[in-house]
């Protein structure tokens, strides 16, 4: 798997955008919304149960991640139009913010070394990647256990500190300071 210090892997990959027909879908590269905080989450399946909940959990909070100069990506294995299906029929799904795009040949999820080895689905698996394409936090959870979208909020913030930020720092609080 992929960790902290590589760089995000190149990508080319379908994204609804839209839950109108005429508009839904857009291509998304490792070279969109450049110069950006990208946060990229993935999920094993559409149309299961976990899985919405923590999609509108951030889809809630992309204003603050907007604040910050970042940009929120959303991630399975399913294919655009399953994507776009399941947006048009469950409500928390319906407005979202943000694209999600659809890894329907597992190029990405693979690069990253994140395909659950006997489902063959993404692990729950969120990064944090800096405008130069490097990864700086990364969490994997399993398949049966939702993330936190506010954590990752805060390690954002104290990513972009670029100061030592102690446990459950928040921000606005103090940083340590080297002696």
């Amino acid at each position: 798997m992929l960790a902290i210090g590589a760089s995000f892997p190149e990508f080319d990959l379908q994204a609804v955008v839209s839950t109108e027909a005429a508009n839904a879908f857009s291509r998304i590269t490792h070279e969109s919304d450049a110069g950006k905080w990208k946060i990229f989450f993935f999920w094993p399946k559409d149309f299961t149960f976990v899985c919405p909940t923590e999609i509108a959990a951030f889809g809630r909070l992309n204003d603050d991640f907007a604040e910050r100069d970042a940009v929120i990506y959303g991630v399975s294995t399913d294919s655009e139009y399953v994507h776009l299906a399941w947006r048009q029929h469950h409500p928390d799904l319906r407005e979202l913010p943000f694209p999600m795009l659809a890894d329907i040949k597992r190029d990405l999820s693979s690069a990253l070394g994140i395909l659950h080895p006997q489902e063959g689905v993404c692990l729950r698996a969120t990064y944090i990647v800096d405008p130069q394409g490097v990864i700086r936090f990364v969490t994997v959870n399993d398949l049966s256990v939702g993330r936190n979208p506010n954590e990752v909020l805060r390690v954002l913030d104290g990513l972009q500190t670029d100061e030592l930020c102690p446990c459950n720092w928040q921000k606005g609080d103090d940083v340590l300071k080297a002696a």
